[in-house]
């Protein structure tokens, strides 16, 4: 059976725009006489769609497209991610569903068994789990349909949940001649080597090749990598999509698989998916031109990289916003980098602003000393200074911070931390340097010097990170630990060889910081656990404080 994987880019809400993707990609595998076309989950509006799902007139649209879309399916079997109304409503009003069209004739539904409710995900808030799923016969062949999480329990993939029943052994005595997955499944680093294991798993249990489609795109933080994937009946991959870029692409079933597993490049990946989350969030929201901070720094040179590459040299603006504090260098460093990318920069000087606070203030302060209080106030002008070119010019702000930053609170809040969206909320200290290696992989793109330098926000004489911080090795070995895989400090402290008091303080920092982190920006999600999404902690607590 020849079967089309459909691995789309969906805009959550936008119906008229996700049909005509739909429509455009049945056309396609038709033309690569396709039998199926397997679509993502939830395709039709969007993944994760949220409180849409509780808008009674947006649900009666998403039903009036999807029949829109069964009318112009003749010559194929359509198999589309959707939601439907729960006739019986007893307990939610919605089921997760794909709908099944054969030949321009809606012929049913299967529902999604298992609803994830952690992490990112909250669909038990809107959907009912399937009462069972079944086998369908399509172009004469006995056909099992599963969404997204109905096949992770089965690889014992899931973390953080334990639900009563596995949907693949329930398949098992159904003998299944094939098994197809619509899913909407999160990039984080290496993600698309569990899905193959999942997949696999699957596929050797139910003794049938497996097919997973994947959606593509990012949507707020979450970023969707494709890597769609197939497998044959021992669980050998056979078929993988490109990572990160929409294609149709064409799965015998009969095929063969290698016994090699596929591979994994984690820098070059995550390279890839911050690039995706900018591109689609500016695209999606209908922003073309980012603004930045540029200081002279490893974290600003980064970001200034990956604007770039998402949305075109022409619609990247660099602001040098120097004070009394900064280096030359550190402008040169901008300078060079500027150039390199062929990225706009302007530079205004703060000094005469600062000192027009420093007057203003003078008569409360008296002769308190110089502290974080003066700090915060040149990064709070400079805030000011980028957000007035996005009011007046159209920027999206970019702000330029990273994970261990925010771990530890060393950032300013309307300041540093202003902006649309946070490129590096989720990437920590290490391994910004070693996305600036990947940039510079070829040529060099940062200059050496900007990587080399030790770590400084430059807002008082001869600064630099480590007068407030540990290591960042040690931040992040910490950061990972504790809020990645959730290790105690103790754990943490024996395992790593690091003192336990040292441990505690900066799970403490981690906790005492958390009223910062929820005014920041929007932040891209590539890890297993981010700050900014899928992370619950009460800002008012004692544990850990």
């Amino acid at each position: 059976m020849q079967v089309a994987i459909a691995q789309i880019n969906p805009i959550v809400g936008d119906l008229p725009f996700n049909k005509a993707k739909i429509l455009a990609a049945i056309e396609k595998a038709k033309s690569l006489k396709a039998e199926i076309v397997l679509f993502p989950e939830l395709a039709l509006t969007g993944y994760p769609p949220e409180d849409l799902l509780l808008l009674p007139g947006f649900i009666e649209e998403v039903q009036k497209t999807l029949f829109e879309i069964v009318d112009l399916t003749h010559g194929i079997t359509a198999i589309i991610g959707t939601v439907r109304e729960n006739p019986s409503y007893s307990e939610k009003g919605l089921f997760n569903t794909a709908a099944i069209i054969e030949n321009g004739t809606l012929v049913g539904f299967q529902d999604k068994s298992l609803l994830p409710d952690y992490d990112v995900f909250s669909e038990r808030r809107y959907f009912e789990p399937a009462a069972q799923t079944d086998l369908w016969s399509i172009r004469g062949k006995r056909i099992a349909i599963t969404i997204c999480e109905d096949l992770w329990q089965h690889a014992d993939a899931v973390g953080y949940s334990r639900y009563l029943r596995d949907p693949v052994l329930e398949l098992k005595s159904k003998a299944p001649e094939l098994l197809l997955n619509l899913s909407a499944s999160p990039f984080f680093q290496r993600r698309h080597l569990d899905r193959f294991e999942v997949l696999s798993k699957a596929a050797k249990t139910l003794g049938c090749p497996v097919i997973l489609c994947n959606q593509i795109g990012g949507n707020d933080s979450l970023i969707f990598d494709g890597y769609s994937l197939a497998v044959d009946a021992k669980g050998r991959i056979t078929t993988l999509a490109t990572g990160f870029q929409e294609e149709i692409l064409l799965v015998d079933t009969e095929k063969k698989g290698r016994s090699s597993p596929p591979t994994s490049n984690p820098i070059e990946e995550l390279y890839s998916a911050l690039v995706l989350g900018v591109r689609d969030y500016f695209s999606k929201l209908g922003f073309k031109k980012a603004a930045l901070g540029l200081s002279g720094g490893i974290d600003s040179a980064v970001v200034a990289c990956i604007a770039k590459e998402a949305l075109g040299k022409e619609n990247v603006l660099a602001l040098a916003l120097p004070s009394q504090f900064s280096s030359p260098l550190s402008f040169k460093d901008a300078l060079g980098l500027v150039k390199n990318l062929g990225i706009s920069l302007k530079s205004l000087s703060i000094e005469k602003p600062f000192e027009c606070f420093l007057e203003l203030l003078k008569p409360e302060f008296k002769d308190l000393p110089f502290d974080t209080t003066e700090e915060n106030l040149q990064a709070r002008i400079r805030g000011m200074i980028l957000m007035a070119f996005s009011n007046k010019f159209g920027y999206l702000v970019l702000s330029t911070g990273n994970k261990s930053e925010m771990a530890m609170g060393y950032f300013t809040l309307y300041g540093d931390a202003c902006g649309g969206l946070s490129v590096l909320a989720d990437v920590t200290k290490r391994q910004v340097y070693l996305l600036a290696d990947y940039i510079n992989r070829k040529k060099e793109v940062i200059p050496k010097s900007i990587i080399k330098k030790p770590p400084t926000a430059e807002l008082r004489p001869s600064q630099r990170d480590t007068d407030s911080l540990p290591e960042y090795s040690i931040v992040d070995t910490v950061l990972e630990e504790y809020v990645e895989e959730h290790s105690s400090p103790e754990e943490i402290a024996e395992k790593h060889g690091l003192d336990l008091s040292l441990v505690k303080e900066l799970v403490r920092r981690i906790h005492l910081n958390e009223y910062k982190r929820r005014q920041s920006p929007p932040g891209l999600r590539v890890t297993k656990k981010a700050f900014t999404v899928g992370r619950r902690f009460p800002i008012v607590q004692h544990w850990n404080i």
